[in-house]
């Protein structure tokens, strides 16, 4: 069967309302909202090709103005309220932007294939190229399975990234 062009909807329990805070060692998510919007303008436009690189896929495929990433600030927004996926921007223990992280249903960020229709979500992240010469690439996977695995309802999530940390699977 052909799957492409199908989205596999998150699977959420009923009630079961998403996290507006994660944190992990000396990582910080929080929900992804326009409260972010220069943070993450200045994340994208300084990490473009660092971006593409490791976490794959076209986007961003040019600088970023604060009119367009707001309207997609917004989106993740109302995407996180309806419990459609769930987007958060990551900041250090100091205060400092480090990138952003996504929990999309399969088949939204890439194409559903039947060998993709055994996760039930699609698990994504950058980082700016200050924070990966810092280790955070690293650090934000780990602390991405740790909320996985103790605050969100998957069993079967898909890393997605290009770019996956070695020596952890």
């Amino acid at each position: 069967m052909n799957y492409e062009g199908l989205v596999k909807r998150l699977s959420l329990p009923a009630g079961w309302t998403a996290p507006t805070l994660l944190t992990y060692d000396d990582v910080r998510a929080y929900a992804l909202t326009r409260d972010h919007l220069r943070d993450d303008v200045r994340g994208i436009n300084a990490g473009i090709d660092l971006i593409r690189r490791t976490r794959g896929g076209s986007w961003p495929a040019e600088p970023v103005t604060e009119e367009y990433d707001y309207v997609d600030l917004v989106w993740h927004e109302c995407e996180f309220r309806e419990g459609d996926s769930f987007s958060y921007a990551v900041y250090d223990d100091d205060g400092r932007y480090l990138g952003c992280c996504y929990l999309y249903p399969m088949g939204r960020r890439r194409p559903l294939t039947e060998e993709l229709l055994g996760h039930d979500v699609d698990v994504s992240w950058w980082v700016t190229p200050d924070a990966y010469e810092a280790g955070f690439y690293v650090k934000l996977y780990d602390a991405l399975r740790h909320w996985l695995a103790t605050e969100f309802p998957f069993t079967a999530p898909c890393y997605s990234n290009n770019e996956i940390p070695a020596g952890r699977s």
